[in-house]
């Protein structure tokens, strides 16, 4: 079958499921494009609904599973990124239970607090996954992880990954049962250097929003650390921020 019209049903549905957060939301699915993104997904026991294929773009075996071909002029409409692969798969949202999560000895975690960039989520899970972080807990999230731009930044990293949704008392609840040492990252006189820090421990690094920081509900319940730096501003864009940290993490545990 080949669907030739941008009006058809289903390119209805996959187009409200790449642009529409609530409508991905509430139908319980969401849509990968990329050929690595989608392998990935397929590689950590995501499973494809169906996949919609532009056969004159991709240039690959037709993946396992129910294919629909579609036209470039269809495909074309589809297709989130400016450079495309040809396909994009549909899949089932996966959710995680935070309590039924259990660390390791020694495990690291990156908590961010109330995230409103897809992108920088994104690139946080991309840093997590290439540092070998255990867990990345999201507290109120004003983002979906299965936003397009959060598959698409993280270069699918989103799969594979251990990744949670939680509120900020329910994650200090966990944090407290499990023995993490935590670390906040507010601004204020008390921070610490990160590098002075130690992170062969059950550690939690905990970093706020792109603008206003961790919320007060903070205050008190770790200890403050900070990114040492020499330069005129004062702050670092987060998921740079995240990266450094996460880099960090990995040094100690390698040089332990």
């Amino acid at each position: 079958m080949l669907i030739e019209s941008t009006n058809n049903e289903k390119v209805k549905n996959l187009t409200r499921l790449l642009t529409d957060n609530r409508f991905r939301k509430n139908s319980g699915f969401f849509a990968i494009e990329g050929k690595q993104e989608n392998q990935r997904a397929l590689n950590f026991a995501h499973k494809a609904e169906e996949f919609f294929i532009c056969e004159s773009i991709f240039d690959d075996d037709f993946p396992k599973g129910k294919v629909t071909l579609v036209s470039e002029k269809v495909y074309e409409k589809l297709a989130y990124r400016g450079s495309s692969e040809g396909i994009i798969g549909i899949y089932k949202t996966m959710t995680e239970d935070l309590n039924k999560f259990q660390p390791k000895e020694n495990a690291s975690l990156i908590i961010v607090e109330s995230i409103e960039k897809p992108g920088n989520l994104g690139a946080i899970l991309r840093s997590c996954e290439a540092f070998g972080i255990d867990a990345l807990i999201v507290t109120d999230p004003k983002t979906d992880f299965y936003n397009p731009n959060v598959i698409r930044s993280s270069v699918g990293c989103l799969f594979g990954m251990n990744i949670f949704q939680s509120n900020n008392e329910e994650l200090f609840q966990f944090l407290q049962k499990n023995d993490f040492k935590i670390f906040t990252t507010l601004m204020d006189e008390s921070a610490e250097d990160l590098y002075k820090r130690d992170f062969n421990q059950k550690t939690a690094l905990l970093f706020g929003t792109e603008h206003s920081g961790l919320s007060d509900f903070w205050i008190g319940k770790g200890e403050n650390t900070l990114i040492p730096m020499s330069g005129s501003i004062d702050s670092l864009n987060l998921s740079n921020a995240v990266a450094i940290s996460c880099y960090e993490m990995l040094r100690q545990q390698l040089d332990r």
